[in-house]
């Protein structure tokens, strides 16, 4: 139960709200998934007007943390500057120039490519699936014969084990947490200037010790991360790049926000945040340390489904139909919040144009008008109508203010809720690959007996099978109560969030409208020189109209005036 608390309530872990950059894409990481598989789910493509292409195990590059509180800043002791130039000779000089969008909400130009679903890095799940890990053992196709049959798995160094807790199978959370701090960006330069970049500095809550790290050495520990737990983890996208305007002051803090959120988001996964790989990520101590651990990670074999192999549960092995039920279980709820989250990102899109667009502009009509009305009245040479000119004008400069408010509003509560669920849409993708090798393994046990009964396999090589696939369940499992005890605590957060900033809005209006007219009062009176009702708007407080004098109803009004 405490290690639930740990996880749910991560008080000790602090994040930057992050801007996303959002696009179109008709592409959905769910598609593949047909009514006739297990499960029921739809296999409609959902085309996602926020997405700028579907959030995958190796797809996603625009997820995000949302915390509410801003990263604390420490005290930053002379950083390792990273990697030298000359070991940049290893890395692909192309990841420091893909193609990306800005968002349109934030004033940025949308490019042709995003508004026709641009091909942009990982735009395609499947491609982006092909291209990184078919370079790797225990990806392609032979992988999960290659764990489900192996007659002895490798025994390797590092084991994650897997404890029964209060709410199931849990991955076991380390006694300790820290977070990253991602700050100082600074601009380099290369090959005598001809090639610039941005490089960030990283530090260790825990250490205190800061390393410095270029875009593509986040890239690198994304593709590493990705492939080692890619398929028992969903692994959140990094935030993409983008050519023009990349040095901008604007998208320096954007980006370096996302890559916050993305290090805090990994600081807080307890398999993750252990790994040997993501670990020398923030500690190494000089160049030669950081390539030593660079080429050890990229030699890495225990990747793929082989990941599972250093997975031992402390539960008895589960039933075949019970496997297969919590992974049908599993694969509905994603599938089902995916839609869920999908229609609130439509939704909150449409309600931020209409915020900062045509809503902001209907205020700042009525202002004009009710100045331009004013305006007209002041011309007609009565005495008594200044106060009502003064009222009807101050009236129309309120609603202008009341404009820029509300174009103002959504960075400060939608953002937030915008964030959280482009983040969990990212997650959700990465579920149909996850969910898919379960599926795979579960399907070839069920093949055993076919194999057994030809032959082909021993009895003795189907109980290994089925403990496998039982370790992957658990492992499945464990993962899904890390994911909901984060989802129950980043929407208890952001909700909450969401609906204090909008009854501060609506407060902030009311005031806006009540304090300049908190002594303006509609009073009918009866005039008996013109024999008719005249309504009299008053500008002054109470106690100095000379329309109140006389009136009648001057109690009735002294008692709305309180009232209001």
């Amino acid at each position: 139960g405490r290690e639930v608390e740990q996880v749910a309530g991560p008080n000790s872990l602090t994040v930057t709200p992050i801007v996303m950059v959002w696009a179109n894409n008709a592409s959905d990481p769910w598609s593949s998934w047909n009514v006739g598989k297990s499960g029921n789910w739809d296999n409609g493509n959902t085309v996602d007007s926020w997405a700028t292409k579907p959030e995958s195990a190796a797809g996603q590059r625009n997820s995000a943390s949302n915390n509410w509180e801003t990263a604390t800043a420490f005290g930053h002791p002379q950083a390792y500057q990273g990697p030298a130039a000359a070991d940049d000779d290893d890395w692909d000089d192309d990841w420091d120039d893909p193609k990306s969008t800005s968002p349109s909400y934030l004033g940025y130009k949308e490019t042709e490519a995003s508004e026709a679903g641009g091909v942009q890095r990982g735009n395609s799940r499947a491609a982006a699936m092909k291209l990184p890990l078919n370079k790797f053992p225990g990806f392609a196709k032979p992988g999960m014969e290659q764990y489900l049959l192996a007659k002895q798995l490798a025994k390797p160094k590092e084991k994650i084990p897997i404890i029964i807790g209060d709410y199931g199978p849990m991955w076991v959370y380390p006694t300790s947490t820290f977070d990253c701090v991602v700050a100082d960006p600074k601009k380099g330069s290369k090959m005598y200037g001809l090639k610039s970049y941005i490089e960030y500095q990283l530090t260790c809550t825990n250490t205190n010790r800061s390393v410095n790290h270029r875009y593509k050495h986040f890239d690198w520990l994304y593709e590493r991360l990705l492939v080692k737990f890619g398929l028992a983890i969903p692994i959140p996208s990094l935030p993409d790049k983008q050519v023009t305007g990349r040095f901008e002051e604007e998208f320096i803090k954007m980006r370096m926000e996302r890559l916050q959120a993305w290090m805090t988001r990994m600081c807080r996964h307890p398999v993750v945040s252990e790994s040997e790989v993501f670990q020398q990520f923030l500690n190494f101590r000089d160049e030669k340390e950081w390539k030593t651990g660079k080429r050890k990670a990229e030699k890495d074999e225990t990747v793929g489904v082989l990941i599972f192999s250093t997975m031992e549960p402390e539960a008895p092995d589960l039933d075949m139909v019970e496997i297969e039920q919590k992974c049908d279980a599993v694969g509905r709820f994603t599938k089902a919040m995916d839609d869920g989250v999908k229609e609130l990102l439509t939704v909150g899109q449409e309600h931020w144009k209409r915020c900062t667009g045509p809503l902001p502009k209907e205020y700042q009509k009525i202002g004009k008008a009710l100045q331009s009305l004013a305006l007209v009245f002041s011309t007609s040479g009565y005495q008594g109508e200044s106060d009502l000119n003064g009222a009807i004008t101050e009236a129309g400069k309120t609603y202008e203010e009341i404009a820029s408010l509300v174009a103002d509003q959504p960075k400060k509560d939608l953002h937030f809720l915008m964030e959280t669920n482009h983040e969990y849409k990212g997650f959700l993708g990465c579920f149909p690959d996850i969910i898919g090798a379960h599926k795979g393994a579960i399907e070839r046990v069920k093949e055993s007996d076919k194999l057994v009964a030809t032959s082909k396999i021993t009895p003795q090589d189907k109980q290994n099978m089925v403990k496998r696939v039982s370790t992957m369940a658990y492992a499945l499992q464990a993962e899904m109560n890390h994911f909901h005890s984060n989802r129950i605590y980043d929407y208890n957060s952001v909700i909450r969030l969401y609906l204090e900033q909008q009854a501060q809005f609506y407060e902030t209006v009311r005031c806006s409208i009540s304090v300049p007219f908190s002594w303006h009062m509609l009073c009918c009176c009866f005039h008996k020189k013109y024999s008719q009702y005249l309504i009299i708007f008053l500008y002054k407080p109470l106690p100095e109209s000379r329309y109140l004098k006389n009136c009648k109803c001057k109690k009735k009004i002294k008692k709305t005036q309180r009232m209001s």
